[in-house]
């Protein structure tokens, strides 16, 4: 595995949180767990997260998380437990959040439900926020941002990276769309990467299972 030092910003700690604790409750089956290449949706989430070269990677897991821990190889991960995961997806940002080394300086946010995101732009995303590059992809402003967002051709979307100074608002939303109200809230603390493509879909339905399922045949 690529050492942190090869793929982060030299002298900052990074971390990865990624969002696995729904309850799946749409799909009627835990999504974590439904097949997905040579393995589950999750094992494809795990793989990106560590050829990130994060410092820690953080899993924030609730509904079916017996299953999960069961079925799926989290080496590497730190787990947290979120036991109030029907209260929405904050509750597990709060969760991980809490889970951080105290030293970090910046998280990426991945959802467990979205395989598709590539490693390469969560490196870029964390590049852009800790030193100002590339700075050809955003406009120049004032101060330092908090918060870096792909900007894909059909719209902002996943991962997204925080600095250190928005781990508090980070671990005081509530509800499911919390972070996106955030980013309204803080418009001017975002910068954005620009990325090729579509939003990587994620997966709430059996729709959106095959549709997921029709991007990894298209690629293979």
């Amino acid at each position: 595995m690529p050492s942190p030092s090869e793929h982060t910003p030299a002298q900052h700690r990074t971390a990865g949180l990624i969002l696995a604790a729904g309850a799946s409750r749409r799909l009627g089956r835990p999504k974590q767990l439904l097949p997905y290449g040579r393995g589950v949706l999750l094992d494809a989430v795990l793989k990106t997260a560590r050829d990130c070269g994060f410092d820690q990677t953080v899993l924030a897991l609730g509904g079916a998380a017996a299953d999960v821990q069961r079925t799926v190889d989290t080496t590497g991960c730190d787990i947290a437990l979120n036991p109030d995961f029907g209260a929405g997806c904050a509750s597990s940002i709060a969760a991980g959040i809490n889970a951080l080394h105290p030293d970090t300086d910046a998280v990426v946010l991945l959802l467990g439900d979205q395989p598709g995101v590539l490693a390469g732009n969560a490196r870029a995303l964390l590049e852009l926020l800790l030193t100002g590059k590339p700075a050809a992809s955003v406009p120049r402003r004032r101060g330092a941002p908090g918060i870096a967002v792909c900007r894909y051709a059909d719209g902002v979307g996943h991962p997204m990276a925080f600095t250190r100074r928005m781990f508090p608002e980070l671990a005081g939303l509530h509800g499911d769309k919390a972070v996106w109200k955030l980013l309204e809230q803080r418009a001017d603390d975002v910068v954005e990467l620009a990325v090729p493509g579509a939003v990587p879909p994620d997966v709430d339905t059996e729709e959106d299972y095959r549709r997921v399922l029709a991007v990894l045949e298209g690629a293979l």
